[in-house]
This record gives structure tokens, sequence and C-alpha cells, in this order.
């Protein structure tokens, strides 16, 4: 308890503090002084909190402070030595509140701790246990905890806020947290006290500002909902569930005589507010922490039923029930008493509406009707408690805060279907809620004498009078308890508040999107209602949040609660106040109010902060100087001769209201003391006491930082006058159009729009600031708004001055001044106060100079920043941002100026030049920068009695013939566009001419001035002019040129190629240049690269074919505004070619595909194009007729040497004339009929041949006729002889291939485009470094123009896009380098070399596939393969010159010179020859490997079914029988086998036993492509067999073949391999020669070997 009692004043003395002084004083009284006290402390206080009797102070470091009356403690601490709060040390406290006799405090981590009186559970319940002492001594965690997830999860509070016997708090969500007792905590709840944290539901799915607590009221500022949400709360003619009739005022003073009654709210009777306030009497007596005093009452706090320990009631107790029961429709909706007497119903003259009810509302009646049987009978409590109102005269309140949820739709009424009875039943709610009913003549008396009293006052009636239906209708139609449109359940989810929690103050900083507060808010109030405190417009009780319909659209954003009375602050400055004014509190009538009302302020005072205490007012507002000012509403002391003129008043009015007094002022008055203080930053008032915090002005920054935000708010409220005075009623005139025109209107709208959002800005500005002067010792002023968001400050800024220049340029301001007149009227003089000093001539108001006037806001920005950078070091973060803020509006402010300037000008140049003519010319954005009416500038060489006028904008040049500027004439003119306008001086020569050269996209000419000096003005003005509009600053003042690339849009005129064509794009000195896209109105389009005025590079072009309305698509390459170069043509006939191009024409490789196969005609060309044509080797597939041409062909028709097969497998080679067969050649059926003669048209034989059956007997002789239809034929037949050995098979073999193409003559065109691609004219003829930067430029395009390429891909083309050393000799060494470069190549198509491998594997598949898969093209197919190694092989050599001929040997790399004797004497252990076999077939064949490997097992189909006949029957013996009838010596045989681990023996009847892991090796043989990959596995086997046989063995043991071949063959029959002699005349073919005589080629023998061992044989 000593430590808590210690003063700061006993601490370490320190320097007293120059920010956060605290002075407090107590409201003065009748015959009191306001005398203000200096708190001194060793450190800057931050916030200051004071309640009822006692105060908390937040010092720097988070330390908390305590002073006043100290009941929970029994002590009494002055304010000069406040008591440290030991206990939150180490918390680092961010936000404290004084409640009315309990305090909270809220860590910078988001927890609450609670302390002081608890008995109604406003302290909540202490985490350390449950027991719930109506004291909390110390403070004690309360945690929010949100039940409604799974886990339950703790709520993050930001800001909380404390009455007399509740607390809110904020979560960083922005939803609200209630606990304590009674209808001010807003929860459906029907157990008090709430002693752990609840949600208030009805605000769930709202963002939350800022809360505030009264007595037993509750204040919530609330962001609007979007638009399409809000009006559904209000819709113009339905009313929606929940709302309630509106009335004027006098109607509802009408109804309060009869019923006293409001169907907004709960009704409180005479006899209920009498004996249900369980509040005390007398003065409050100090609580020991676990029990009370005498004459204390044990629930005293609470509102509804008080409680003991034991939770029972210790007072007398009377309960009055009150039924409400809803009838349906058509029932008696009258108001009835005990005694039958029935009573008028105050929304009677609604009836009307009832047939047009709203589904929802009809929801509601549903609902109501299901609640109508049942009532409720609440229990109140009387008892001789303290006293709770420290004012003699503050009236007492009630509320029915122990309703049920299920009840609370009973204490609303909708329309007229309620009807309010005596209940009969004299059961109630059980437990303490349960009580005798009071006599019910008790309660017909208590109304009685309620509405005698109603009707006797009505004058000063609590419903505000003045107030009159308009302000009434507009409250907030909702019934309390009944979620509405207007508060949705988590419907909307709300935007999450700065992590920064207990900002104080600045808790209402709720960021919408940018960082700055919003300023569309709503109030909503809800508790008792008894004073009007809830600005609804009656004295009734809301159990729930409601909205306060009056101040919706005011701009709050701030509100405070004192005892009975609230006030709200809105962002132009104004303060609404409402509830008791006994004392003057509300600063404006004598009466109280239960509308809000404005408080009437002196001229040029701005409120910025308020405070609300138990009976007074304190605001904080500007003046004439920067110092802020304290405004206080309430008592006070007036000089002796006021008071005796107005004691005869005073006694009359006493007798008239005896617990009235009225001795206050209609306005708030100054304290001439708060300018000693010095600049306070923030107010506070709680009880009877007021208290500030203020700063000291050190270097001039606090009275910096208050200017700054003084002016922005002054500069708000003038906007927000000009945008109420002038801008809405003309906008609302419907003569507006007529009277301004239609461009102007269009322009004003835009002016009227640009000044909403700049000062929608402002406003928010100015709040932000205001909040930054509360919290100023916890912000850096790096955060200021003017710092943090420059660019929305300048690009508001800026679209504003554009939009009235914009007007002012149209002459919009003429017609605006007398629109002005007409729509103003007598507003006129209210408009003219508005004006500054110089926007007002001879009384008329100078609109252009009103509406400019924002514009110097800049300079003050810029000015106040500089102030306040002085106050720093200039090396400092302060410093550097401070300054360079300033010099950004200051530029800004210049930069404005100047085009103002600009504006005027350019209206009086179209003022002074007005005519038909000009307007044509004359458009908003358009300023005027020179002119040369004075002939200045003349084009070169024209006409000695020719006019010329040359103007210059900022948009453009305008050049007129046959003017005469004097009389607004001239008969043509021309426009040229700066963005496409390049200027260039023209050298000074002999002939003494100005000249400047001006270049446009169709034309250029020379200008000629007339002086040096009007040269380079039109030389500065052009190139400043042309650098705006390309987006520069435009301040370039040294003549000079412009630059030369730009990228713009232009709309070609003349231009013969581009005529009525827009190219948007880049450009470079007047010409096409760059990428970009051009537009044809015909349709056609092109997209992407141009050079020097054509199509040139890559590019995509549509070209619409209006006959077939389809259009043709080219996407490839182009040269010199030809398609050139590869690329891909989608005809409108869809027909698609991909391949080479050359001046716009098919030239080169090239792949047509023409229809579908679902159509009659359908085929696929691949191959050889010359001028369009088909020209040289290529191979067409006709799919519809089933045959494959693979030949030459000259101007697309077949000519030369061919091969054709159909699908009937009918093979023909031979020669072919103009697109027929003729001449010699030879035709193959299926069954190996063989036809070799002269044909003379498609399968037309005709001519001497010789006709070989599959018998081999042969018919020699004339033949004649169709070969499918049928044959003459005259000749010779000839059948063998026995003894001749048949060979006829090897005879054909022989003969096919003779007139086909030789397979290195195929693709040859394939092969030249990649040469062409590496810069080469033809094969090997061009620079070796030429090829490699091609490939480098190629590559690096392919990448900046593929944006969609994958991570992969990206990754292989960055690789190849270095250059290796292609330069050095290829040796062991670096050989592994050329190979790995070789693989990446190959893996993208954008290498030249990649690109030649995929056309290859393209064009191989093509022939090959398909019908193509005949078993007579493997031969071809074989030598296609071997051609393509050999030409590849010579492209990879002229790229890597060091790469040794094909077949040879690859040297080792030359030693370093002291090792070269070291390694004289060693042999090579072995050499490394490059072959084109062994470099690229791994490349090349796993992509052809499909269809090759296809032709080799038809061609091996025969002999493949013989060996698997017999792998099956071999299959079939056991292991010992196999090896025994292969003739495999017992010494061989395997006698144990390991499985797992573990060895069995092998005994007669296993199968698959033997060898088994040398069989598993063979059958990976399928699995491998290359020759030389297939030849590892055959090596691998054999090393296999030897591993098992070696345990087997004694010593070494050299094999021979008749030893290994029998063991050979067992493995390959129990491999089972399928398309085993595809596989071996694979690598037989196509195997390194290099290697056919070494140990692979041995084991490659052994396995041919046992293949054919297998099949001929017979084995028994």
């Amino acid at each position: 308890m000593e430590n808590r009692e210690e003063s700061p004043a006993d601490e370490e003395a320190s320097a007293p503090p120059d920010r956060g002084l605290l002075h407090i004083w107590n409201s003065a009284g009748l015959s009191q002084q306001l005398c203000p006290e200096r708190v001194l402390l060793s450190r800057p206080v931050l916030q200051v909190s004071l309640g009822e009797h006692h105060g908390l102070l937040l010092a720097q470091g988070g330390q908390v402070y305590s002073f006043g009356e100290l009941l929970w403690r029994d002590l009494s601490v002055p304010a000069s030595a406040p008591a440290l709060e030991v206990s939150l040390l180490g918390k680092t406290v961010v936000r404290v509140v004084a409640g009315g006799f309990h305090c909270g405090a809220l860590s910078d981590q988001g927890n609450v701790y609670m302390w002081g009186e608890n008995t109604a559970g406003q302290c909540g319940v202490p985490e350390r246990g449950t027991v719930t002492n109506i004291t909390v001594p110390e403070p004690c965690s309360v945690s929010v905890v949100d039940s409604e997830v799974i886990p339950p999860a703790i709520v993050r509070v930001v800001d909380i806020a404390c009455g007399r016997e509740h607390s809110l708090a904020l979560s960083a969500q922005s939803e609200l947290w209630a606990w304590g007792s009674g209808c001010q905590l807003g929860l459906v709840t029907s157990t008090f006290p709430v002693w752990r944290p609840q949600k208030v539901e009805h605000l769930a799915g709202r963002h939350v500002i800022q809360v505030a607590c009264g007595a037993y009221h509750s204040l919530a500022v609330v962001r609007s909902l979007p638009p399409q949400d809000y009006n559904t709360q209000n819709p113009p003619k339905k009313r929606e569930r929940g709302q309630s009739p509106h009335c004027t005022v006098t109607e509802r003073e009408e109804a309060f005589d009869e019923a006293h009654y409001c169907p907004l709210g709960v009704e409180l009777t005479e006899a209920m507010k009498d004996e249900t306030s369980p509040r005390r009497r007398g003065p409050r007596q100090r609580l020991q922490p676990g029990g009370m005093s005498a004459g204390s009452s044990p629930g005293s706090g609470a509102s509804s039923c008080p409680f003991s320990d034991d939770g029972k009631s210790n007072t007398k107790q009377r309960s009055v029930p009150v039924t409400t029961s809803l009838g349906a429709e058509g029932h008696d909706n009258s108001l009835t008493l005990s005694d039958g007497s029935p009573k008028a119903h105050p929304s009677s003259d609604q009836r009307a509406n009832k047939n047009a009810a709203s589904p929802d509302e009809l929801e509601l009646q549903k609902l109501l009707e299901k609640l109508s049987g049942h009532s409720l009978e609440p229990r109140h409590t009387t008892g001789t408690g303290d006293d709770d109102s420290l004012s003699s005269h503050t009236s007492d309140d009630s509320c029915l805060s122990s309703t049920p949820s299920t009840d609370l739709l009973t204490s609303s009424y909708k329309d007229d279907s309620i009807v309010k009875k005596q209940s009969h039943d004299d059961g109630g709610l059980s437990g303490p809620y349960s009580s005798s009913p009071v006599c019910l003549e008790e309660v017909r008396l208590c109304l009685e004498r309620e509405n005698q009293a109603l009707r006797g006052q009505k004058s000063s009636s609590l419903t505000n009078i003045h107030q009159k239906g308009i302000t009434a209708t507009s409250r907030r139609r909702s019934l309390p308890g009944t979620p509405t449109h207007g508060s949705p359940r988590r419907r909307h989810p709300c935007a999450c508040r700065p992590s920064s929690a207990g900002r104080g103050q600045a808790a209402a900083q709720e960021e919408a999107g940018d960082g700055l507060p919003s300023l569309e808010t709503e109030v909503w109030s809800w508790g008792r209602g008894s004073e009007g405190q809830l600005g609804h417009g009656d004295q009734l009780a809301r159990l729930q949040p409601l909205c306060i319909k009056s101040l919706t659209g005011e701009e709050v954003i701030r509100v405070a609660a004192g005892s009975h009375h609230s006030l709200a602050l809105t962002a132009q400055c104004q303060v609404y106040s409402w509830g008791s004014n006994m004392c003057g509190q509300l600063g404006h009538v004598n009466n109280p109010v239960t509308l809000p009302q404005q408080v009437k302020l002196s001229d040029g005072l701005r409120v910025w902060d308020l405070s609300a205490g138990q009976s007074h007012s304190l605001l904080l507002a500007d003046g004439d100087c920067v110092q802020p000012v304290l405004l206080y509403c309430s008592q006070q002391q007036e000089p002796l001769s006021v008071r005796s003129e107005k004691s005869n008043h005073r006694q009359s009015s006493r007798q008239r209201s005896p617990s009235k007094t009225e001795s206050y002022t209609v306005r708030p008055t100054m304290l001439p003391f708060c300018i000693e203080m010095g600049y306070i930053s923030s107010v506070c008032s709680g009880g009877q006491s007021c208290a500030v915090l203020s700063d000291h002005n050190v270097m001039g920054f606090i009275s910096a930082v208050h200017e700054l935000a003084s002016r922005e708010r002054q500069f708000y409220c003038w906007l927000s006058s000009v945008r109420k005075v002038l801008l809405t009623p003309v906008c609302n005139r419907e003569r507006v159009c007529p009277a301004l025109g239609e461009a102007c209107t269009h322009l004003f709208f835009s002016v009227c729009e640009s000044f909403v959002h700049l000062s929608t800005l402002i406003g928010r500005h100015a709040t932000s600031l205001s909040y930054f002067l509360h919290d100023m010792q916890g912000f850096d002023i790096t955060s200021l708004p003017l710092l943090m968001h420059t660019e929305y400050f300048l690009e508001t800024y800026k679209k504003y001055c554009s939009a009235v220049g914009d007007f002012q340029v149209m002459g919009g301001f003429q017609p605006l001044h007398k629109l002005s007149l007409d729509c103003l009227g007598c507003q006129q003089t209210a408009l003219t106060q508005l004006c500054v000093s110089d926007q007002s001539v001879n009384g008329d108001v100078d609109l252009v100079s009103m509406l400019y006037w924002p514009l110097q806001q800049l300079h003050q920005y810029s000015r106040v920043l500089l102030k306040l950078a002085a106050c720093y070091d200039v090396l400092t973060v302060e410093y550097q941002s401070l300054d360079q803020g300033s010099r950004h509006y200051e530029s800004l402010s210049l930069s404005l100026l100047r085009r103002k300037k600009e504006a005027e000008t350019t209206f009086l140049f179209w003022k002074t030049h007005s005519g038909k003519n000009t307007e044509v010319l004359r458009l908003p954005r358009r300023r005027v920068v020179c002119e040369s009416s004075n002939r200045s500038l003349t084009p070169q060489n024209a006409g000695r009695f020719s006019n010329h006028w040359f103007i210059l904008f900022n948009d453009v040049l305008v050049h007129t013939q046959g003017s005469i500027p004097s009389q607004n004439f001239f008969s043509t003119h021309h426009v040229y566009p700066l963005s496409c306008l390049w200027v260039k001086p023209v050298t000074e020569d002999s002939s003494g001419l100005y000249a400047i050269q001006i270049t446009c996209p169709e034309e250029s000419f020379t200008l000629v001035a007339s002086t040096p000096q009007e040269k380079n003005k039109w030389l500065r003005s052009l190139n400043q002019a042309v650098d705006q509009v390309m987006g520069g600053g435009g301040q370039g003042s040294s003549p000079g040129m412009t630059a030369m690339s730009r990228t713009a849009s232009y709309a070609f005129t003349a231009d013969e190629r581009f005529k009525d064509a827009r190219y948007t794009g880049s450009w470079l000195a007047g010409r096409v240049h760059g990428r970009g896209t051009m537009k044809w109105p015909d349709g056609r389009t092109y997209s992407g690269n141009f050079k020097n005025g054509l199509e040139d590079g890559y590019g995509e072009c549509i070209m619409p074919n209006k006959v077939l309305n389809k259009a043709d698509i080219y996407q490839g390459q182009w040269r010199e505004g030809k398609i050139h170069g590869f690329g891909k043509y989608k005809y409108a006939t869809g027909e698609v070619y991909e391949g080479c191009f050359c001046d716009g024409q098919r030239h080169g490789y090239g792949m047509l595909s023409s229809g579908k196969l679902a159509r009659t005609s359908s085929s696929v060309f691949i191959g050889h194009w010359v001028h369009d044509k088909k020209t040289g080797y290529g191979v067409h597939d006709d799919i519809t007729r089933g045959e494959k041409y693979m030949g030459l062909w000259l101007d697309d028709q077949r000519h030369g040497n061919a091969v054709v097969v159909t699908q009937h497998g009918v093979y023909f080679e031979g020669t072919f004339r103009e697109n027929k067969m003729s001449g010699p050649g030879l035709l193959v059926s299926e069954d190996d009929t063989t036809f070799h003669g002269e044909f003379s048209e498609d399968w037309t034989i005709s001519g001497k041949g010789v006709l070989t059956l599959s018998n081999g007997d042969s018919l020699d002789g004339q033949f004649s006729g169709e070969w499918r239809t049928g044959l003459k034929v005259v000749g010779v037949y000839n059948k063998p002889g026995f003894e001749e050995p048949e060979n006829k098979e090897r005879s054909n073999l022989h003969r096919l291939g003779l007139y086909a193409v030789p397979a290195d003559q195929r693709w040859i065109c394939v092969f030249d485009e990649c040469w062409s691609r590496l810069g080469c004219e033809a094969a090997e003829r061009g620079e070796r470094t030429t090829a490699w930067e091609n490939i480098a430029v190629t590559i690096t395009t392919a990448r900046r123009q593929s944006p969609n390429l994958s991570r992969s891909q990206s990754k292989v083309l960055e690789c190849l896009e270095c250059i290796p050393q292609y330069g050095e000799p290829v040796t062991t060494a670096n050989y592994d380098n050329v190979r790995r470069y070789l693989t990446k190549a190959c893996e993208t198509p954008h290498h030249p070399l990649g690109w030649l491998l995929e056309t290859l594997v393209t064009a191989y598949r093509m022939t090959y596939v398909g019908v193509g898969s005949n078993r007579r093209l493997l031969r071809p197919a074989v030598q296609e393969v071997q051609a393509y190694l050999i030409h590849f092989y010579r492209i990879i050599r002229f790229l890597f010159p060091g790469l040794p001929d094909d077949g040879c040997i690859l040297p080792e790399p030359l030693p370093p010179p002291s090792q070269r004797r070291r390694n004289s004497s060693r042999s090579d252990q072995g050499v490394v020859v490059v072959s084109c076999s062994s470099l690229l077939l791994p490349l090349l064949l796993p992509r052809l490997y499909p269809p090759l490997f296809t032709l080799y097992s038809l061609e091996e189909e025969r002999e493949e079914a013989q060996y698997w006949e017999r792998i099956l029957q071999l299959n079939k013996q056991p292991d010992q029988s196999l090896l025994s009838s292969l003739g495999v010596q017992e010494k061989f045989w395997p006698l144990w086998r390991s499985i797992l681990g573990e060895k069995k023996q092998i005994v007669p009847s296993s199968k698959d036993a033997c060898f088994a892991s040398a069989v598993e090796t063979l059958q990976q043989i399928s699995t491998t492509f290359t020759p030389s990959d297939k030849l590892l596995v055959i090596q691998k086997t054999f090393e296999e067999l030897n591993l098992e046989i070696k345990p087997l063995l004694v010593g070494d043991y050299l094999w021979c073949m008749d030893d290994l071949l029998p063991l050979f063959i067992y493995v390959v029959v129990r491999a089972r391999i399928r398309n085993l002699g595809a596989e071996v005349n694979l690598i037989d073919d196509l195997m390194d020669p290099n290697i056919q005589h070494g140990e692979l080629g041995l084991m490659f023998t052994t396995l041919k070997a046992c293949y054919i061992q297998i099949r001929e044989e017979t084995i028994m």
C-alpha cells in the first residue's frame, strides 16, 4: 500500500517535461471560479481520464497513476501527488479509462485490466478466480474470448470505455464487447450482471470506430454501409420489418398525452422509475474490499435486479407487471388499462399502410405473433442506497435491463398491431425475476398522474418542441432487438483496425483503405433515455443499439457522453448536443432536447475535440490564432449586476420548475486562462472535474503542427460551405444544362466531382491531423498523411486544377455566374461572405478566383513542412522526409499556378479570336502556347501574298492558310498532333534563313522565323510542348531536339499503304519503328515489329475475308513490309501453312494442311516450296484417298522420281511427269507380287514389263490395263527349276529403291533453312562469328517475346545465351562440354539446332507414320536417318571447327610442360572416337524411334512369328531340362538360388530360377532407344552371367564360344523378348562402325547368333 501511495515527486529529480503537461480543475458552481491546477510529473502525460470522483493518468513509459477518491481502497489521493499502480508495471499500458467508480487499462498486446467497484459486474470476473466481489482493489486481467469460433480465441482489444455500471471494449476486428449491468450494454440477455465480456450482436458485421459511455447510456461511431446496402434500410415507400411509423413531434406529444409511449423504445412508467431503480439516495460510502459499509446496498450498482453474494436480494422489493402482447392484424389495437378505458394509440393514423406491408414486415409479424403469448414481469427493486447523481437537479433513470432476449421483441411495437393490456397473471419468471404484483389500482393512478403532468408541461416537455416534424421523421426506423438490414449479423466483412492497441483518442482513427479516416459515419446509441440522451426524439430506453438518423451524413468523427447528455463532433468542426441541459451543458437552449441540435458557436471558432462531464461540457477549438482555446458549457459565476437583474426571473423560474437552475448562457464560453496553458492537445471531463493536456512550443515544432491542423480544418470548413452554398444548389437546378450549354454542363459536373473528391480528402486529412494532435507523442512525424500519401494528394489537386481550367477555357464561368444569381437569391450574401479579399469585386463574387483558391493550400503545405523540417538535424530521416515533401508540394503549387495562367491565357485567346471557324479547334483540355499572328513564322517558299497563321497548342500545331487573324477567318487548316511531330533546327547557312525543320508521319516542311530570337522562341516552345505531351516535365529551356524515339498514336490519312489506318506504338524520327499495332478500317490488324515505316521482324496480322466471312491469320516473320521468314498462316478456307516465306510467298521448307478428316478432301503436304508452289522433294499424304506420295515436285505437280504407298499395302516407285505415273516403274503388292515395267498414267500399265508372282513364277511380255481392275498380257510365263535356290525376297530387295529419291537429297530445304538462320547463304558459306551472333540474338529475342515460357524453358534459354568457346580444338577434356551444349540446344525450338531437330522429326513422322508404315520403306527410312546424321554433323562442325572428321580420334589435351616428361613413358589407356552416330543419335533417335521400330517390326514379322513360337515351346521346360536340351555343361548349372537373402536349392522342377539376374538385365533392352544403349545392356548381361558362373568354377576360366553360346541361348529364352529380331536388326544397321569389331561387337554377334539359332533350328 505504501508503494501505491508513493508520489512521483519522490522519484529521481529530472527536468520538467515540455510535452504532456497536465492541468486539472473542478467545474465552477454558482459561487466558484474556474482555477486550473498544474500537476507536476517527472515524465510527460500521454493520456488522462476522469471518473465521478477519481482519475487516471497514463505517463510516458506505460506507467499508470491514480488520484481522487479511491473508494475500493479506502484512500483519498490528491491530484498533485497521484499514486503509481505498481501492479501494472511491465504491462506497457497504452490506454486508461475511468468509469463512474471503476477503472480500466489497455496494454499494447490488447489485454484489458479492470479494478474498482464491481457491484454491477463492470470489472468482470478476474482470471484468478470466480469470486464476484463487490470491489476489485487491484488491476485484474479481463479476458475477451470469442466463443463463436472453434477453438475459442482471445480477442485483441484496441479501445475501452467505462460508464457507471458497465464497460465496453472495441476489438481489432471493430466489434463491440460489453459487460456489467443494464440496458446500456446492448446485449440480448436475461441475466444480470454480465460478468464476462459478451459481443454486442446488434452491431456485428458493422465497423465500429469509437465508443463512449455515459452514466447509463452508450454511444458508438460506426462506419456507414455502402450505398447499395444502406438503401435497403430505408426504402422510399415500403417499410421494412422492425420499422415504426413516423409521426411528427406534435403528433408524438399528443400520443404521449394519452399513453406516454413511443414504439421505438421501452416504456417506463413513473411507478417504475420510482421503484425500479436501485440507486443510492445518500452520499456514496467507502467500500471495504470484502464487504460493504452501513447504509449501502449490496446491489447498489445494478440497474436491474440487485444481488448480494448469494444471489438474493437484500432490499424490500416491489414489482410492477408490465405485459406487452402483440396482436395480429385485425385485432383490437387500442391501449386498454385495467378499468377497460381505451386509450388512443399514437400511430393510429398509419393504419392505411397496413396493406402495403413489405415481405420483411410480414416475416416479422409472423415472428411477433408466435411470441405474442409470452409475457414478462420484471422484478424491480428499490433500496436506500447512495445517490448516484452528484448534481442535485439531475433526473433519475431507469431501465428494463432484466428483459430476457426472447421478450425483447415483445418490448417493441410495430405499426398498429400493438395492444397493451394489464396482465391478469400473477405469475412471473422464476428466480429473482418473480415477485408478487403491485395493486393494479396503483398502476392506474400512476399512469393518470403521469399523463396529467405531461399535459401541464407540454411546452417544456422533454420532447424538443423546436425540432419539427421534418427532423423527427428523419429518425431511424428500426426495432431494438430486431436485426435489420442496417445491422447485419456477420453479413459484411469488417476492415481490420491498426494493430497498435490503445490509441486513446486516436482509437477513432479508422482506416478506410488508404490510411485516412472515413467520414461516412453513423452514431448509434442505446441504454437509458429519460433525459433524451439517446437522441431518438423521446425519453425511452433502448435495449439494443439504434442509429441516430439525424446525424447520418453529418460526418461525425467523435462522440462524448456525459452522465445524462451526449455530444458529437463533426469533421466540419460543428458540435451537436442532446440530453439533459439542467446546467447548460448542451451549449444552446435552456431546456433539454431529445434530438441532436447544433451548438451555437461564435464566428471563427472551430471545435476539434470535446469531452462531457456530469453536468458540463468542455470543447477545444481553433480561434483567431494558432493556439487552441477552451470553450466551457455549464454553470458559471456571473457579475453581481447581472445576477441582481436576473434574481426576479430566477425566482419565478424556480417556482415553475424548482428542480432547474438557469445560471448559464446560451453559447459556450471561452476560458481565458487557456492561453497560459500552452498548446492544448486534448481535453477530458468527468464528474465535476476537467483536465487538459498541453505542450510547450519547443523550437516552433508544436505551433507548426497546430498550424497545419488548424489551417486544414479551416480549409475544409470553407470547402464544405462552398459546396453547400454554391455547388449543390446549382447542380440541383433544373435549368443548369440550358443555361450552361451541353459541353459546359458536363465540365461543370466534372468540376463538382473533383471538388467533392478534394473536399473529402481535405476533410479526412483534417480529421487525421486532429487525431495526430491527440496522440502526438506516440506518432512519428514521418507518418503525417501529407508524407505518407503524397501521390494521392498531388493527384487529387492536379485533377481539380484540370477540371477548373477546362471549365474556364470553354467559357463556363460567365453563364455560371448568371445561373448562381438566379439560384442563390438571398443566399448570395452567404456566398459573398465566403469570399477571400480578392474573390469579390464591387460586391460580386469572382467565381474564378473562388474555385482556384484551394490551390493556395499547396503552398501552405510546403511552408509548414519546411517549418517542421527546421526542427530536425539535416542528417535525420525526419528532415529528409519533411524536406522532400515540402519540395513536392511547392513544385506542384508552381506547376498548377502555371496551368492556371495557361487557362486564363487560352480563354482570352478564344475570346479575342471567337468565331465559327475557330470553334472547331476549341477543346477543354487544349491550351494555347504561342501563335504567329504578326507573321513571325512562315513556311519556306511561301507565296508573297499568301497568309499563314501558326498556332501552337499544348497538344497540336495548327497551320491555317488564307487566314486573317484580325478577322478570325481562314479557308483551310491542318492539325499536326505534337505526339507525332519532330522538331529539328536547321543549321544557319549563307542563305541567312532562321529555319526549323518539322517532320510528321506523312509530310515534312520547313518553317522560317523572322529573327533569331523568334526562332529560338518557337524552337523552345515546340520542344517543351512536345516533351510535355510525351510525359516529360516540359521544363527544357535550351533549344534542341526532342526525343527521336517515342511511343504515340496516329491516324494516317494520305499514306498509300497505311491510308485511314491508326497506328499505336513506337516511332523513330517520324517513321513507324519498333513494336506497335496498326489497324485498318476494313478490319485488318497488324501487331508486331516495324522498321523504317514497314513491317519488319516478328508480327501477327489478321486479314478479314469478306467472301468466307472469316479472317486469314498470320503469325511469323516479316521483312520490308512483306511476309518473309518462318511463320504460320491460317487461311480462311481452313488450310494451315507453317513454314518459310519469301516476299509474301511460300518459299523453302513448309507444311500445308488442307481440310479436316471429316471433310471430303483432306491432305497434308510437307516439303519444299518455290514461289508459292511445291517444287523439289516433298511428301503428300492424301488422307481421303489413302495414298502417300514421297518424291519430287515441280510447279505444284508431281514430277520426277517418287515412291507411292497406299493404305492397301501397294508399293510403287518410279517416275512422274505432269502429275502422272509415266515411264519405268516398280510396283509391289501386299502379297509380294511385283511388276517392273512401263506406266502411262496412275496405276495404268502400258508397255513391256515383267510380272513376278509371290511363288517365284514370272510373266515377261507386253502389258496393258489398270492394276486394280485387270491386265492384258502378251508374253512368256517362266517357272524356276527345282535345282535353283529360292531367293525371291532378296532379289526384290535389291530391286527396291531403284527409282526413289536418294536419302541425302530428300530434305535439303530443311537444312538450307537452318543454314539461313545461322546467317549463311548456303551450306558452310558464311562467317562463323556471324552464326554465333545470330544464335545469341535469336535466343534473346525469344526470351523477350515469349512471356508464357515455363521456368525450365527460361533456364535453358538463359544458359544458351552465353556463346561457348567454339574456336578451341576439341579434346577429350572439353568434348563433354560440346555434348552438353548440343543437348540443351536441341531442347528448345528457339535455337536453330533445336528447330532443325524438331523439323526433321516432324518430316520423318509425316513420312513413315500412317499409310507410310509399309515394311518396304524400312531401307529408305534407315538411309534417311543416316543422311540426317551426316548433314547435321556438317552444321555441328561448322559451329565447332575443332571437332574431328567423322570416325576420327579425339586428341588428348596437352599437359603442362612440367608433366610432359613424367607422362611420356605412359601408354595410352584408351582413345575416344568421334562419329556422327555417337554424337547425334542420342539426340535424334529417341524421337524417331516409334515409326522406325514399327518398320523393323513389320519387316521381321514372319521371322518374329517363328522365333516367338520357339520361345513359347522352350519355356515350357523346367530349368535343368532346358539347360540339358540346349547342351549346357552341368558344371554351369546353378544348384542354389538366393531369395531375400535365403539360399534355396534348385530342384529339377524349378523354372526361372537359374541366372535370374542376367535374364532381368537382358529384358531391359526393350526400354532403350539407341544402339549404344542397347549394346550396354548386352554387355551388362554378360557381366551378370559371368558373376553367377564364377562361384561354380575354380580359378580363372576363359570362355569359349561352345560353352558360352548354349548358356546365352538359355538367358535369351528365359528373357522372352518380343520383337527381338527388330532389336537385333536396328542395332546392326545403326551401330557405330568403330565398335563392330571390338568387344561389344562380339557380344552383339553372340546375341544375333542366339536369335538365329532359336528361330531356325528345331530343338528337341
